[in-house]
């Protein structure tokens, strides 16, 4: 009896997969959410007696609360990023293993989010609220990816997580804030390398799949929290802010893991693998145009405002 495709790379992968994962508990270092978090900020809200909550409470700028909430949302859909990565990795081995080491680490960083957010009132926790119910309530299906398709896209999601997190920190000018998402952002970085160096196994073992599978996620890419309430508008907030836009996707994202697997460089491709190489390679040059694009008209735009003021 044929062996499936997927159930093959499985049982190949599987040294590779328990490599990383003792790689990764070897190098992550154990850290408490509630050590980021300046409880002797907090206050009752109205119900308890307290205070409501008005923007002029919180210290950050209302562009920067739009991304943190955008950042926290995402968190909070984990469980069903749970659901969606064990059906692609399965409960047993050290696939098993991985898949709730992963969702353990991932549910700290909604947690100490929240905590945070709430504490400093950096933004309206009715608001919140009634997003988080929206968000999970649409939950995320990632279309039942191919198990390689997985392995790309989490890379790439992975490592985008990081640098919106790093740069919404910074961009809130808020110490406090920036140190607890610096933290976030170096476990989004373990697990990216995790991912990582699967796509790279994966190049060795199915060299054409693995290709096409990396084309596809790139010129399908879309971030998990693209079923948060008006996130339209929001992404075009953020990316006018410089916090995440065209340029950073490609420049800080894609380009550093294509370059890292050598895709362009890699031999031995066979047809299927080839004609993904050139309908990515083609991809790119009109995101990069796009990119320029979009920086022309951002700095046009602050060019005007700033005459406007002078």
């Amino acid at each position: 009896m044929t062996v499936p495709e997927t159930t093959r790379l499985m049982l190949e992968l599987e040294g590779t997969v328990e490599e990383n994962l003792n790689r990764h508990l070897s190098v992550a270092k154990e850290w408490m959410p509630h050590e980021y978090v300046p409880w002797d900020e907090g206050r009752n809200f109205a119900d308890l007696g307290g205070e409501a909550w008005d923007p002029e409470q919180s210290r950050v700028s209302p562009i920067a609360r739009t991304s943190l909430e955008v950042n926290l949302l995402t968190e909070d859909n984990l469980p069903s990023y749970h659901r969606e990565i064990e059906r692609a990795f399965g409960r047993d081995g050290a696939w098993g293993t991985w898949v709730h080491r992963w969702t353990a680490e991932e549910g700290r960083h909604g947690i100490c989010i929240r905590d945070y957010l709430l504490v400093t009132r950096a933004v309206d926790p009715v608001e919140l609220e009634r997003m988080r119910m929206q968000t999970m309530e649409a939950g995320y299906d990632s279309g039942d990816k191919a198990l390689l398709n997985v392995f790309a896209y989490v890379s790439f999601q992975e490592l985008a997580t990081r640098i919106s997190h790093r740069n919404t920190g910074k961009y809130t000018q808020d110490p406090l804030c920036e140190k607890l998402l610096a933290r976030v952002a170096m476990d989004e970085n373990l697990h990216m390398l995790f991912y990582r160096n699967l796509v790279q196994a994966s190049l060795e073992l199915s060299p054409d799949a693995m290709m096409r599978a990396i084309t596809d996620e790139v010129v399908q890419f879309q971030m998990p929290g693209a079923v948060i309430p008006s996130f339209v508008r929001k992404a075009a907030l953020i990316a006018k802010a410089g916090i995440y836009d065209l340029r950073i996707h490609h420049d800080e994202v894609i380009w550093p893991l294509l370059r890292q697997w050598k895709i362009f460089e890699l031999e031995g491709l066979g047809e299927v693998g080839e004609k993904a190489r050139d309908e990515l390679d083609q991809f790119l040059k009109a995101l990069d145009t796009q990119a320029s694009r979009f920086e022309e008209r951002r700095a046009a735009a602050e060019a005007r405002s700033a005459a406007r003021r002078a």
